[in-house]
């Protein structure tokens, strides 16, 4: 979440005019996030987000994720549901760009990750999993391998402004995970992108999940790793045991995890890694001038990633013998 697009009052009233959610009272920029633009919209009959569809967002992929979220909230997972104008449409244009309403979501992320924290994050991923089934529509992960290797295409020439050697480091990790890649995992919908800024609490009661906008088709245990990079490493880039065992229990209370989905995990925490550190590479070498948003560090990622090349197996992660 963030703010590259500015509304007028004017072209406001006149969007919220077409839903039945009462007259605008205030309209604010919510300035984390790197994907859209968002804002809590207060009217005097509640509170909404109103987001502005902008950049990596195909615009054809939006009926997937708002039909996605409608779906999830029909089998009671916490998360916002999109808010239908009068013609019962969810997705409109304003000021040039696709735009939806949708519920506010109470709670807060945790700004210091618990084991608590991570036990809940690890059974609310397991729950989507099993909630997201019965919704037909699917959606290709854009950033799968190819988006790797498109997004490294992008930022090679550049990478090594942010470190020395840094390009071979990526291009190296690409050709090994091309390579060595698991298939045939069991896979369904998964949301991509559960880091904690997009999971909110009440105290230690996660209250429910939000930004569904790279939510896609993949294996449930690249979920898992995701999940792994984003909730178990502490500010110095050391791996908590404690909270891996904790992420994994949590989700294994719901779901259990298959012997190939074991197996695979440090692979897919490596792929997960190498994700996020070319789109964070990509996002600072393009940052917008001017834009409510500051981009996140790349080498962060790289000492992640660097921790998965060198975990002992499974075991690093609380799982089998190691």
């Amino acid at each position: 979440m963030a703010v590259y697009t500015d509304v007028s009052d004017e072209e406001l009233e006149a969007f919220v005019a077409t839903y039945d959610i009462g007259e605008v009272q205030s309209c604010k920029g919510i300035a984390e996030g790197v994907e859209n633009s968002n804002y809590l919209l207060q009217t005097d009959r509640g509170n909404y987000i109103l987001t502005l569809y902008e950049k990596r967002v195909d615009p054809k992929d939006l009926p997937f994720f708002l039909g996605l979220m409608d779906h999830l909230a029909t089998q009671n997972f916490p998360c916002p549901t999109p808010i239908h104008d009068r013609d019962g449409k969810a997705l409109r244009e304003l000021c040039g760009r696709p735009a939806a309403l949708t519920s506010f979501l109470s709670g807060l992320w945790p700004k210091r990750v618990a084991p608590d924290h991570c036990k809940g994050v690890g059974g609310i991923a397991a729950k989507m999993h099993l909630a997201a089934e019965g919704f037909e529509p699917t959606r290709k992960n854009g950033l799968d391998r190819a988006g790797w290797q498109e997004l490294f295409t992008q930022t090679k020439e550049r990478a090594n402004e942010i470190q020395t050697g840094l390009a071979t480091k990526i291009e190296t990790e690409l050709a090994f995970l091309e390579e060595n890649w698991p298939n045939a995992l069991p896979s369904g919908i998964i949301h991509a992108d559960l880091f904690p800024d997009n999971v909110f609490f009440h105290q230690s009661d996660l209250s429910g999940v939000i930004d569904f906008y790279f939510a896609c088709n993949g294996s449930f245990a690249y979920e898992i790793a995701i999940c792994l990079n984003a909730w178990c490493f502490e500010d110095d880039s050391s791996f908590n045991g404690t909270k891996a065992r904790n992420l994994i229990e949590g989700y294994t209370a719901i779901r259990a995890l298959d012997p190939a989905e074991i197996a695979a995990l440090q692979l897919l925490a490596r792929g997960s890694a190498l994700r996020f550190l070319l789109t964070r590479l990509y996002d600072l070498l393009n940052h917008r001038e001017g834009a409510l948003v500051n981009p996140k560090d790349p080498l962060e990622y790289l000492k992640k990633l660097q921790f998965h090349q060198n975990a002992d197996g499974p075991g690093a992660y609380g799982l089998g013998n190691g």
